[in-house]
């Protein structure tokens, strides 16, 4: 099974911005659908982004215009790029793909 791995995150204000990155243990996460979810404190996990084999992204309606999806092809790895966040924004991340998951990475937005 592909493995898949999260870096980056942290504690961040609001207004500020991070970037999370998830890399494939073998070459799946180039030309392949990638999914971003999260889980806020207390909640049932939730989609958040996607990026399409063809690179065509979609978002949910909660980040739209404020997050975006890039594939790393030379590190096998896709980008998801959070600026202007909020505290809303407080939960554990996780990369997806097919049956793999990232381990989880927290991103908390606080003052």
């Amino acid at each position: 099974q592909v493995q898949l791995v999260q870096s980056g995150g942290g504690l961040v204000q609001p207004g500020g911005s991070l970037r999370l990155s998830c890399t494939a243990s073998t070459n799946t996460i180039n030309g392949r659908g990638v999914g971003w979810f999260r889980r806020p404190p207390g909640q049932e996990r939730e989609w958040v982004a996607s990026i399409s084999g063809t690179d065509t992204t979609s978002y949910a309606d909660s980040v739209m215009g404020r997050f975006t999806l890039s594939r790393d092809i030379a590190k096998n790895t896709v980008l998801l790029q959070m600026n202007n966040l909020k505290p809303e924004d407080t939960a554990v991340y996780y990369c997806h793909q097919h049956t793999s998951w990232g381990q989880g990475t927290q991103v908390t937005v606080s003052s």
